[in-house]
């Protein structure tokens, strides 16, 4: 049973940098277009690689930052310092009152900045170590996302980054609204950011058989609860939210897209690949998560799906979601958005929190991009492409990654 007692947690500012596009507008935009934006790798030859497509985004730094700061830092910071602008420019929220408001930063990525690493190693075998950027040991760590926002935003709250695979951006969100429900800071920054397309990264997961190997129609390759999906395709991107608390927020007049309710996290303790079969960790999250929301299964009408399009983890899903909602779950919808805007790893479950804050708001929801023979062992009300007009009070959001790490976010209307 939650405690009522503790704070509510508004979600009042989103910064997205996604395939399908930029920023709350356009970010909504692309869902509302359902197209996928896989393409052919165009940042390095893939031919290589037995999957040679990805969702790459469309990020000029200098939009967010001067010549000098872009160059000092990689693209992994950069989009994470650039979606914290974002998220705190809609939030409404200045610098200052940021600072007075106590304000922290939780950040989740799986391979924080790996691949510019790999590029420093090219540019060490080929030149040396002299000609290594002096960046180098400072951006390849998972934190350093949140120091170079803290350090750019002059925040001094709580700051941590986790690396729990592609449940990292979830499992940030989850944790910086238990600060703010704890009254430890009023307002947070939380989300996740992923820059993993470089050969020896990006090759990593082909090497392992869990990317598609659909070249040939790359716009059709993420196909989540598909009859003919045959593995999940990679992206880049990231989502910060601004977390506040609900009366700090509504005393200020801010938008409230939605609330954050609950959260429950569990592992598999199964494989590090390949979900566990019965799926009763993955709807544990779920159940603590709603605990933790103090509702019943039946409050709940839309599922914001993993759906990684991997052959394993949908229809395991669907167990998970059978068992955490029981009888209800056949009255739920559910839709897996990675067929638009493909799985940004440690990023995904911030884009996907985002996707259905903005679903609340404006009464949608998303479609699943490239479902065109669903799945029967994906046995659920999965909403096909186009989507569908309904108001949802309450959600639920699922981020599932390597290692059998599991996370469920309950999103209500504010």
């Amino acid at each position: 049973m939650a405690d009522r007692s503790l704070r509510r947690v508004a979600i009042t500012g989103i910064g997205p940098i996604t395939a399908i596009g930029n920023g709350v507008d356009g970010l909504w935009d692309g869902v509302r277009r359902g197209t996928s934006a896989v393409r052919r790798i165009r940042c390095f030859d893939p031919s290589a690689f037995s999957c040679q497509v990805a969702a790459e985004v469309e990020f000029e730094p200098l939009d967010f930052m001067d010549p000098r700061k872009a160059h000092r830092l990689d693209r992994f910071s950069q989009l994470s310092l650039a979606c914290a602008l974002m998220a705190l420019s809609d939030s409404g929220l200045s610098k200052t009152e940021a600072e007075r408001a106590g304000m922290g930063i939780y950040t989740g990525s799986a391979l924080g900045g790996i691949a510019f690493a790999e590029t420093q190693h090219e540019v060490y075998v080929a030149r040396g170590l002299r000609a290594v950027s002096p960046m180098l040991a400072l951006s390849v760590f998972g934190g350093a996302s949140s120091c170079n926002i803290a350090i750019e935003l002059g925040l001094t709250g709580p700051s941590i980054a986790n690396a729990n695979s592609c449940a990292s951006g979830a499992i940030a969100i989850g944790e910086a609204a238990r600060i703010i429900r704890d009254g430890r800071a009023t307002a947070m920054l939380a989300g996740g950011i992923e820059a993993p397309l470089a050969p020896l990264t990006f090759g990593s997961f082909s090497l392992i058989r869990v990317l598609t190997t659909r070249n040939d129609d790359p716009g059709t390759a993420s196909r989540p609860f598909d009859a003919d999906r045959d593995g999940f395709v990679m992206a880049e991107g990231g989502a910060m939210m601004v977390l506040e608390d609900l009366d700090h927020a509504r005393a200020r007049g801010a938008t409230v897209y939605a609330e954050l309710v609950g959260y429950g996290t569990t592992n598999d303790a199964h494989h590090m690949t390949a979900p566990r079969p019965d799926g009763a960790q993955a709807g544990r999250a779920m159940t603590e998560a709603l605990a933790d929301a103090d509702l019943a299964p039946e409050a709940i009408t839309y599922v914001n799906a993993h759906g990684s399009s991997t052959v394993l983890n949908d229809s395991t899903e669907c167990r998970a979601i059978r068992l955490a909602l029981g009888d209800h779950a056949d009255h739920v919808a559910v839709s897996g958005t990675k067929g638009m805007h493909a799985h940004a790893l440690g990023a995904t479950g911030a884009i996907e929190a985002a996707i259905g804050a903005l679903a609340i708001t404006n009464g949608h929801l998303p479609g699943t991009t490239n479902l065109r023979s669903q799945d029967p062992a994906c046995d659920l009300d999965v909403i096909p492409p186009g989507g569908r007009d309904v108001q949802t009070p309450y959600l639920i959001s699922n981020s599932f990654g390597f290692g059998g790490i599991n996370a469920s976010l309950v999103l209500g209307a504010a």
